[in-house]
């Protein structure tokens, strides 16, 4: 399997400061599943905001679907952008627009006919049990419900790569179990994932590798992630083929 993110001694500072992120190296293959775990400060959200080009590293090499970010000319960022969903920890909901609406942006983005948006987003809004909401705008909704419209309209293209922040923080127990099979369904169909997150019950039931980020170093151990993400293509391989053999 192919990375489809690499990190090489990767350094971040915002202005003069110390380096909030030293020295960060790992790679993920593309249809892998990652937690991103650490405290509150360690890093999580700069970590992020790299991966997804919010934020150029200070030092370091970056490469996303293997082209070096740094040499990447400014007309061919749009589309690297658009392979990436990113559900952020703010939401970031345009307040003008209904749920459906903010969901449906990415497809209207990328020329999608209305008939397909249409199917398409109000069977999302379903899934994440906003049916009632469709109409509804961010302003008057709870932070629960921002937050589904926020990873329903991550979701929604099918990105190459999905970077959640918190998704689970502001939902019960019941949400949040619906929300980690969506994801795990995204996954499945080739997704890379990776979540952020405090929720240690979450990261022990669905076992995926760790990233581990303490005061802006990553411990998690290269060998060990390599070995898993090996087994986890492995098995998805493995899986796939079985599926193709009982559809034939």
């Amino acid at each position: 399997m192919s990375e489809v993110v690499r990190f090489e001694n990767v350094g971040l500072r915002y202005g003069l400061g110390p380096e909030v992120l030293q020295d960060i190296t790992f790679g993920l293959e593309a249809g892998s599943f990652h937690f991103l775990v650490g405290p509150s400060g360690a890093g999580k959200s700069s970590l992020l905001r790299l991966m997804y080009l919010a934020h150029r590293q200070t030092r370091g090499v970056i490469s996303l679907f293997g082209q070096d970010t740094i040499g990447l000319p400014r007309e061919k960022l749009p589309n690297i952008r658009r392979r990436i969903g990113v559900m952020f920890q703010d939401f970031r909901l345009l307040p003008h627009l209904s749920a459906f609406d903010n969901v449906a942006l990415p497809l209207r983005v990328a020329g999608v006919r209305e008939s397909e948006i249409k199917r398409h987003v109000e069977e999302l809004l379903v899934w994440v049990a906003l049916e009632d909401h469709m109409d509804v705008r961010p302003p008057t909704m709870s932070g629960g419900q921002q937050q589904r419209v926020a990873i329903a309209r991550a979701v929604i293209a099918r990105p190459k790569i999905l970077y959640a922040d918190e998704p689970t923080g502001n939902v019960d127990n019941r949400i949040a179990a619906r929300l980690m099979h969506l994801f795990e369904e995204l996954n499945k169909l080739g997704t890379t994932v990776v979540i952020a997150t405090h929720n240690e019950s979450i990261v022990n039931e669905f076992g995926r590798p760790i990233l581990r980020i303490n005061s802006g170093r990553l411990e998690t151990n290269q060998q060990e992630l390599t070995r898993k993400n090996s087994s986890e293509a492995k098995l998805r391989n493995i899986e796939n083929s079985y599926t193709q053999r009982r559809g034939q």
